[in-house]
């Protein structure tokens, strides 16, 4: 089973990892040709060079902001998005809600829009708590930057065309000390990196110095599927992606293209279920918290018709959901319901190994899921997004576009 594994030994930044991607193989005119569908042009250019980290050769990413009156390269402190060592104004920032839109509205394929606003959903839940907003009001400040979109929707980029089955990471080095922000001097990690990486296990052995930024712990947050040190596969290619700072350790993040051994059926995951009785609601009211619910972090949410006691209708709402999201899904549930109760029960989830293909149609490519179960296929699904586009896009019943999407890949294994 092909997957990614991330070697955080000096940290990750948005352009640490774009580097490494580069370095691993996924070609800079694609990255190029697929960012120019957001319509940002002339706001950017992005250089890349080569160099080396104590002997270490490996591939350096800069994306300059052209609306900048002094362009610079982008990780001017190991590439960290608050405002260091130089005085900028608030020129080309954007918030959380314009971006959404610009990606949104973009003719990227709809994987990468999705993933793209995974990563920035990371960054917006951490700002909202520590600035006590809500998600949709946040301004990114930095990280609203061109170059931080670049990073982000790069990343995404990178993923679609990697199409690997999963991604896992080391314990991730943040450094130490303190890195100036606009509001002042901060702790590293810094407040919004802390908050993304809940849940993550981090060390510390680089003093300091901030080795990892948000931009970076929000591309692990939002895809790694196991953090590991257990390095028990065959690796494939290597890429380095390479930092700007000279320091006493190789400044530069290393992600190794991986082939593990598919023997087993599933993979397991603990999370939970929470559950609570509503009477007292209307069903619109229950559909906003459905979707603040998603908001916080919720895998799924679903609700049941019941008959409480003294013959009573109402809906059991239950939450599906990761450790590391309960605790503010449930305070969503209180803020957003009627409910002044819950229960709530760990659960073990088993998947799948799953795999993502492109199908090429004369529609266009359109992605085909699939489940394995012993290395064999068992399970397939067109993503539902792809086809609704092309439905939309030729006036066309969405149930004949999937019937004739699934007779082009039954003709394609017959040829098999």
């Amino acid at each position: 089973m092909k997957a990614l594994y991330y070697d955080c030994f000096a940290g990750i930044s948005g352009d640490m990892n774009l580097g490494a991607m580069v370095d691993l193989g996924v070609s800079i005119e694609h990255i190029k040709k697929e960012l120019s569908k957001l319509g940002l042009d002339g706001e950017f250019e992005i250089k890349l060079s080569k160099g080396d980290k104590h002997g270490i050769f490996g591939t350096k990413v800069d994306v300059i902001d052209l609306n900048a009156k002094h362009a610079h390269a982008h990780d001017d402190d190991h590439d960290h998005h608050h405002h260091t060592q130089q005085s900028h104004d608030h020129t080309g920032m954007r918030d959380y809600g314009e971006i959404k839109k610009i990606i949104e509205i973009s003719t990227l394929d709809e994987r990468v829009k999705q993933y793209s606003i995974r990563i920035f959903d990371e960054i917006a839940r951490a700002e909202a708590h520590i600035h006590n907003r809500t998600m949709d009001t946040v301004h990114f400040h930095e990280v609203g930057a061109i170059d931080s979109i670049v990073d982000i929707v790069g990343a995404a980029i990178c993923f679609d065309a990697l199409n690997v089955n999963c991604i896992m990471a080391s314990k991730v080095e943040t450094g130490s000390g303190f890195v100036r922000c606009d509001h002042g001097l901060m702790p590293v990690p810094a407040p919004a990196t802390a908050e993304i990486l809940k849940g993550v296990p981090i060390c510390s052995k680089v003093e300091k110095n901030e080795m990892t930024t948000p931009t970076g712990a929000a591309i692990l947050k939002a895809f790694v599927d196991e953090f590991t040190e257990d390095r028990n596969f065959t690796i494939s290619e290597i890429g380095y992606g390479l930092g700007t700072r000279n320091l006493e350790i190789p400044n530069l993040l290393r992600v190794m293209l991986i082939e593990l051994e598919t023997h087993k059926k599933t993979s397991t995951e603990k999370q939970w279920i929470i559950e609570s009785n509503i009477d007292d609601m209307s069903s619109e009211l229950l559909v906003y918290a459905e979707e603040r619910l998603f908001k916080s972090g919720a895998l799924d949410v679903y609700k049941t018709p019941i008959i409480m006691k003294k013959g009573r209708p109402a809906i059991k709402l239950s939450i599906l959901v990761q450790d590391d999201r309960l605790d503010e899904v449930k305070k969503t549930l209180f803020k957003e319901t009627t409910s002044i109760g819950l229960r709530m029960y760990a659960v073990e989830k088993q998947k799948l190994d799953r795999k993502f293909t492109k199908v090429n149609t004369s529609f266009g490519d359109v992605t085909l899921k699939e489940a394995y179960l012993d290395g064999e296929c068992v399970n397939q699904k067109l993503e539902y997004e792809d086809c609704k586009r092309i439905a939309l896009e030729n006036e066309m019943s969405i149930k004949d576009v999937y019937e004739i999407i699934e007779a082009i890949i039954a003709k394609g294994k017959e040829r098999q």
